[in-house]
């Protein structure tokens, strides 16, 4: 597969600056323009046709969303990786309508941005694949999971979309996540995270095991419990 053709969007010039050296770097994609308002997003999208855009959604003049809702109107099915300040539900689910399956809260790592960019290669290229897909890979694709039956209801306190959200980060754990690993990466206190994941453990949609370090207390460390 050739390198990932992306274009990083945001108003900020330094983090964009930040987020092209990141990308630059990663094995596998290649930057092919920048842009800093809407209006020069479209321009720069339609003009270089990448595989991904990095999309902030704060932008001056159109919004980050509104640039992705005139991309989809057009028929543009490129794949994209919010990278925003916004984390309010709103935005989130209008992202998740228009077709955004990586949303990164800034700040964050460059592992993390690095974790991402990997699975939407992953993806890629797994959809020019010609053979038909099992419902696992559909379910990956659509960026869902079937989840056990215990785990269809949502304990008072609990949001079923913040369990989505966890579900769905930790499925992609590789081999597994703490606690606050989940947090930094869905932008969430690490006792929210906590409580989500004892959630899944107690439902049986995941497992915890320590690890135990040099010094202190150990980690508790989760993994989704593969199904028999």
């Amino acid at each position: 597969m050739s390198d990932v053709r992306v274009v990083i969007v945001d108003d900020d010039f330094a983090v964009a600056q930040v987020n092209r050296a990141f990308v630059d770097a990663r094995p596998g994609f290649v930057v092919v323009a920048e842009a800093h308002t809407g209006a020069a997003a479209l321009a720069a999208i339609e003009q270089h046709r990448p595989e991904l855009v990095l999309l902030d959604v704060y932008l001056p003049d159109l919004g980050g969303l509104e640039v992705l809702r005139r991309l989809r109107a057009s028929g543009d099915e490129v794949e994209v990786i919010a990278v925003t300040a916004a984390r309010d539900l709103d935005t989130v689910r209008r992202a998740r309508l228009l077709g955004v399956r990586q949303y990164l809260v800034k700040p964050f790592t460059g592992a993390t941005l690095g974790e991402r960019l990997d699975e939407v290669r992953r993806e890629l290229r797994r959809e020019r694949r010609p053979d038909a897909l099992d419902q696992q890979e559909v379910d990956r694709l659509l960026g869902t999971a079937a989840a056990p039956s215990g785990a269809l209801s949502v304990p008072k306190g609990l949001s079923g979309v913040s369990l989505g959200r966890v579900t769905a980060e930790l499925a992609n754990a590789v081999p597994d996540a703490s606690a606050a690993e989940i947090a930094q990466s869905l932008g969430m206190s690490r006792v929210s995270a906590r409580r989500y994941l004892e959630h899944l453990v107690a439902t049986g949609a995941a497992e915890v095991a320590p690890r135990y370090g040099a010094a202190g207390r150990p980690e508790h460390r989760y993994r989704r419990r593969e199904s028999r």
